[in-house]
């Protein structure tokens, strides 16, 4: 008799694995960076695949997801269309925000679960509304039906990075059922053993697992105290992808965590995460991010911090509130004041 490696869960709550993910896949290591401004050289850590649970079991999770490709921005500039037809009418447009119709649907319903995934996680990243709506509606129906590949990894990282909170939520929600997680506490119990892994590759999965998990909405609180133990772990991989998990969860609770590793944290790699975390990558909304403006000027001339994370703390000032000023405190704080009480909290 096979041993479950779910530890017998509720009927009908248990997470189905994903299937096994190409193992030439290797994501690149550089999401959270700031930016060609950056002089820190990203480092490996994201796991290279998915950790098994032995030979009865199949495989338990798919790797690490693929974030930020080289080149990016230009990818988004000149998506393809998919090499496979796509649900929606060729003449319409991909970025007007209409229902979609019956023949749409129909489409989507002669599709196999792979290739719809495939196709409205690409409309969705091109801005497509009626993606996102749909996305919405049948992924609970893929764990275990689709598989990481390529094509989503890239996908994924696209709508990451999307400006539309809603195509980041697709992305998300694409990449959970890619990995067979479910939205549920049988789900985030299991990503949890491999938080306290001692393969490392494994436990950076699963810091990032657990922060799409708590954006939409698995035990956020649970999963905020794991994160937070692991910002104390004495290895810097572990501290990055706890952050990195942080900023997924979308919590206001995460800011004032990213802040204080921003500022204590020993190494310039975690410290850029957390800056970037607060300023722009992961799930906050605009007025989370906004919260941390009175920190960040303190940071920018803060004399227990170096030059570097000054500049950080200029670079996310810049991120959250899109302005284009010098790097200089005075002018900075000079700025804030003038806006107003009404205007911060806008």
């Amino acid at each position: 008799m096979d041993v479950s490696p779910f530890n017998s869960p509720p009927q009908g709550t248990d997470p189905e694995p994903a299937p096994m993910a190409d193992p030439r896949l290797r994501p690149t290591p550089d999401y959270g960076t700031l930016g060609p401004g950056s002089d820190i050289q990203a480092g490996a850590g994201a796991p290279a695949q998915q950790p098994r649970l032995g030979a009865n079991t199949g495989p338990a999770v798919a790797i690490l997801v693929g974030v930020l490709m080289a080149g990016l921005l230009t990818c988004i500039a000149h998506m393809r269309r998919s090499s496979f037809a796509t649900p929606f009418s060729p003449d319409r447009d991909e970025t007007e925000h209409t229902p979609a119709t019956a023949k749409d649907l129909q489409r989507l319903d002669q599709m196999k679960p792979q290739k719809q995934a495939e196709a409205l996680l690409e409309l969705a990243a091109a801005r497509n509304d009626a993606a996102v709506d749909q996305i919405s509606a049948r992924v609970d129906q893929w764990p275990g039906k689709i598989r990481w590949n390529q094509q989503i990894s890239n996908l994924s990282t696209i709508a990451l990075n999307s400006s539309d909170m809603r195509v980041r939520e697709s992305g998300i929600e694409v990449e959970l059922a890619a990995y067979g997680l479910r939205k549920n506490s049988a789900s985030l119990n299991y990503v949890l053993r491999f938080a306290d892994s001692p393969d490392h590759s494994y436990k950076a999965w699963a810091l990032w697992a657990l922060g799409l998990l708590a954006n939409r909405g698995v035990e956020t609180q649970r999963v905020l105290q794991s994160l937070a133990a692991h910002l104390k772990d004495s290895d810097e991989e572990s501290r990055r992808w706890a952050a990195e998990g942080l900023a997924l969860t979308g919590a206001s609770e995460a800011i004032p965590l990213l802040l204080q590793t921003m500022h204590d944290d020993p190494s310039p790699t975690v410290r850029e995460h957390s800056a970037c975390g607060i300023g722009e990558a992961g799930m906050f909304t605009p007025e989370q991010r906004r919260s941390a403006i009175p920190q960040l000027l303190n940071y920018t001339d803060d004399p227990a911090l170096d030059a570097q994370t000054h500049n950080w703390a200029f670079q996310a000032l810049a991120d959250i509130t899109h302005q284009q000023l010098p790097k200089d405190s005075a002018v900075w704080r000079s700025w804030y004041e003038n806006q107003g009480s009404g205007a911060k909290d806008q």
